[in-house]
């Protein structure tokens, strides 16, 4: 199956397994079925089963999946060894949770520069990588070329910022500026995080009825 066939929605949920395979390694796992699985992430077997069908056949009829051999080829498929240039601009306090706090390097990334319009704070170090004024943007990004830009700057800047960084090289952007950045060129990737999404949906949660959990799948392999 192509990449542009497989549903965004299986994509999203490959770090989710990527995460779980790499806490059940930890543990000393070594196999695990789809009805395991599936009962520890809240999903069906099949869900599971249909998902990384669409990357290749993992599992084995009777055994189940090789817990780290799965997570290895997850994280292949997630790029997690790639190395991306990424630079982060915006080092209010959330920018600052995230350079702190996101182990880049686990997720494919290198965090290769620092970015802020403050005089303040430009100039100064944050856990020993020098904060850029971003005045040096254009400079900084011809001679690293960095390719991910974190964005945690105001609403009103992020459109004419991610432009700028698109005319720099810059072709993906997670985004914590408020609102949703959108390119007409498929080729320029986004990820819009709104972290007030989530608590709403919990909000939502909260105020209507639990649904029934999902009947256990009959197949029970891999």
């Amino acid at each position: 199956m192509s990449k542009q066939e497989i549903s965004p929605s299986v994509i999203r949920r490959l770090p989710r397994y990527h995460r779980f395979l790499g806490e059940l390694a930890e543990k000393g796992t070594v196999r695990i079925s789809s009805k395991e699985l599936s009962r520890q992430m809240g999903m069906t077997a099949s869900q599971i089963r249909q998902d990384l069908n669409c990357f290749g056949g993992f599992g084995q009829q009777g055994y189940g999946y090789n817990v780290r051999a799965l997570y290895d080829e997850i994280g292949q498929i997630l790029g997690v060894s790639a190395h991306r240039r990424t630079i982060l601009i915006g080092l209010g306090n959330l920018g600052r949770a995230i350079a702190a706090h996101v182990i880049f390097s686990q997720c494919g990334c290198e965090l290769i520069g620092l970015f802020d319009s403050n005089p303040f704070v430009a100039g100064r170090d944050l856990d020993g990588m020098p904060v850029h004024h971003t005045d040096t943007l254009s400079g900084f990004c011809h001679q690293e070329h960095p390719e991910l830009a974190v964005l945690c700057v105001p609403e009103n800047a992020a459109p004419e910022l991610a432009k700028k960084l698109v005319s720099l090289g810059v072709r993906a952007f997670w985004n914590f500026s408020h609102g949703d950045l959108q390119f007409d060129d498929p080729a320029i990737l986004v990820e819009n995080v709104h972290l007030a999404d989530s608590l709403l949906t919990l909000t939502y949660g909260l105020g209507h009825d639990i649904p029934d959990p999902p009947a256990a799948d009959a197949a029970e392999a891999p």
